[in-house]
C-alpha cells in the first residue's frame, strides 16, 4: 500500500519538483501552500511523512513541527531550509523536527531523508527497549527519552558518571529509530592516538602521510546508513574538532590526502563522562561545535540514582556472565541481593557487573551467597569507579603499594597487595577494552610497567 507525503511550500515549481521526485519513488503526495491548509490536511489524512518548508505566507514550518508534536499520532516533520541557515535547521530539530535538508534541495539528499522517515514505523520500539533493565522512574523516564530522540535524525549528546552505560543507550536509540538495518559503530576517541584519530575517522588515501600503504575507509564511511557514536569524544583534538564541524554541516568526509570530499549518511551521537560546557569554558572543546552535537541531550542516570533496579539488573547481569564464562547456572541468595542493593557504586553498571563476574567464577556452588561478593573495600578501588584511581589521573608506580595501606590486610600481606593489583588491572583493561595502551596512559603508568604487571600476575593471556 502506498505511503503519503504531505509537501508544504508556496512556491508551485518546488512542489513541482518535489511531488516528481516522490512519485518516481512510487508514493503518493498531498500539497499546502500555507499553514493553515497544512493543518487541515494533517487533521484530516492519512500521512506519513509531512516535508514543510520553512517559511510561508501565514507563519513558518516550525509551528507544523509543534502542531505534529502536540498530536497524539506520530507524524514526522521535516523542514526545508535555506542553504547556510543553520541556526534554523537546529531550531527546528531542538522542537522536534524529524531532520532537514538544504535548499536548493539534492534529490539523494531528499531520497535518503524520506526513506529514514518512512522506514520509522517499521522499528520495534517496545523490543528494542527491553535491554534497559529495570522499573525506576529514572529507568523509566530514561525509556521514553530513548524512545522520543529515536523519532529523529538530530546530533545525540549522551552524558553521565562512568560505567553508567552510556554506549548502550545509543545502542538502543539506534536500534529504536529508522536507522535500525543500518550499522552502529561506536569508537573511543581517546584510544586513538592523536596523530592517527583523522585517518581513523574519516579515511585516507594510499601515500597521504608515511605509513599509509593503501587507501583506507574511516569510521564514517563504515557507518553510512546507520549510526556512529563517538565515545570521550571530549578528547578528541581540536584541530579534529574543526574538520568535525565540517562534517556535520556539510554532510560530507574528505579523507587525508584526497582533494574532494564523499558523501555520507550518518547519523551522529557523542557521548563523555565529562562536562563538555566545563570543556568549552577551558578551551578545551569548540563551542561551535558542542552546539551542533549537543542538538538533543540524553542524561544517563547514576546506578545510585535507580537503586531499585539493582536487583532486577544484578540477576541479568549474572545470567550474562554466567553464559559469557561458561560457569554453569548460578543464583543469588537473598543475602547476597540485599548486599549489592546496599552497596557504593561508584562505577555503577559496570562495577556490578566485574562484582557478579568475580563472585560467579570464584564461587564454589550455584547459589552466590553475599560473602562470596566481596565488596568490601574492594568495590570502590576500580579505575572506573573516580575514587582512588580514576583514568587519566596521575598514578605513579608505587600507587599500587600505597593503596593496600587503606584496607585492612588478613594474611599474608603480599598475596592481599596481588589481588588488590589484580582488581585494578582487571578492570582497567575491561574499562578499555584490552587495549594496553590506552590503560596505561589511564592508569598513568608507562607500558612497559603494565605489561609487566599484566604478566606477573598472570593476566597477559
Amino acid at each position: 500500500m502506498s505511503q503519503t507525503v504531505l509537501l508544504v511550500d508556496d512556491e508551485p515549481d518546488i512542489l513541482q519538483l518535489l511531488e516528481i521526485a516522490l512519485a518516481r519513488m512510487n508514493l503518493n503526495t498531498l500539497s499546502a501552500a500555507t499553514v493553515s491548509e497544512a493543518i487541515k490536511l494533517i487533521d484530516t489524512s492519512d500521512l506519513d511523512l509531512c516535508l514543510t518548508d520553512m517559511r510561508l505566507p501565514d507563519g513558518n514550518g516550525l509551528q507544523l513541527v509543534e502542531y505534529a508534536q502536540q498530536l497524539d499520532r506520530e507524524l514526522p516533520v521535516a523542514v526545508i531550509t535555506a542553504h547556510g541557515s543553520v541556526e534554523a535547521a537546529i531550531d527546528a530539530l531542538k522542537l522536534g523536527a524529524f531532520d532537514f535538508v538544504s535548499k536548493p534541495v539534492a534529490l539523494d539528499k531528499l531520497r535518503e531523508l524520506v526513506g529514514h522517515a518512512l522506514n520509522l514505523k517499521r522499528a520495534d520500539i517496545e523490543t528494542s527497549t527491553r535491554e534497559l533493565i529495570g522499573s525506576s522512574p529514572a529507568t523509566q523516564r530514561l525509556r521514553g527519552r530513548i524512545r522520543k530522540v529515536a523519532r529523529s535524525q538530530a546530533p545525540i549528546h549522551i552524558h553521565g558518571e562512568s560505567g553508567a552505560g552510556k554506549e548502550i543507550v545509543a545502542r538502543l536509540v539506534h536500534a529504536t529509530s529508522s536507522r535500525h538495518s543500518g550499522p552502529f559503530i561506536a569508537v573511543n576517541c581517546g584510544a586513538i592516538p592523536p596523530e592517527l584519530v583523522e585517518s581513523e575517522l574519516f579515511g585516507h588515501l594510499k601515500g597521504s602521510f608515511t605509513g599509509a600503504m593503501y587507501d583506507k575507509q574511516g569510521l564514517f564511511q563504515a557507518a553510512n546508513g546507520g549510526t556512529l557514536l563517538l565515545d570521550e569524544v571530549a578528547d578528541l583534538p581540536l584541530a579534529t574538532q574543526v574538520k568535525l564541524l565540517r562534517v556535520l554541516q556539510e554532510k560530507a568526509v574528505r579523507p587525508v590526502g584526497s582533494e574532494s570530499e564523499i558523501s555520507i549518511d550518518v547519523r551522529l551521537m557523542s557521548a563523555t563522562h565529562k562536562q563538555l560546557s566545563r570543556e568549552v569554558a577551558a578551551g578545551a572543546f569548540r563551542d561551535d561545535l558542542f552546539y551542533r552535537i549537543n542538538v538533543i541531550d540524553i542524561s544517563v542516570p547514576a546506578l545510585k540514582d535507580r537503586r531499585e533496579d539493582i536487583p532486577a539488573l544484578a540477576h541479568y547481569l549474572l545470567d550474562k556472565v554466567a553464559a559469557e564464562n561458561d560457569a554453569g547456572e548460578k543464583t543469588l541468595s537473598d543475602a547476597a541481593v540485599q548486599r549489592l542493593t546496599d552497596a557504593h557504586y561508584p562505577g555503577n553498571v559496570r562495577q556490578l557487573e566485574n562484582i557478579l563476574a568475580r563472585a560467579a567464577a570464584m564461587a564454589e556452588g550455584s547459589t552466590i551467597e553475599a560473602d562470596d561478593l566481596e565488596i568490601d573495600g574492594s568495590a570502590s578501588l576500580s579505575p572506573a569507579s573516580n575514587a582512588l584511581v580514576t583514568p587519566g589521573s596521575e598514578t605513579t608506580d608505587t600507587d599500587f603499594t600505597v593503596l593496600t595501606s587503606l584496607v585492612a590486610v588478613d594474611g599474608n600481606l603480599e598475596q592481599h597487595m596481588d589481588k588488590i593489583e589484580r582488581e585494578i588491572l582487571q578492570n582497567a583493561m575491561t574499562e578499555y577494552r584490552w587495549n594496553k595502551t590506552a590503560a596505561a596512559k589511564g592508569l598513568g603508568v608507562s607500558f612497559r610497567s603494565l605489561r609487566y604487571r599484566l604478566k606477573k600476575l598472570g593476566l597477559d593471556d
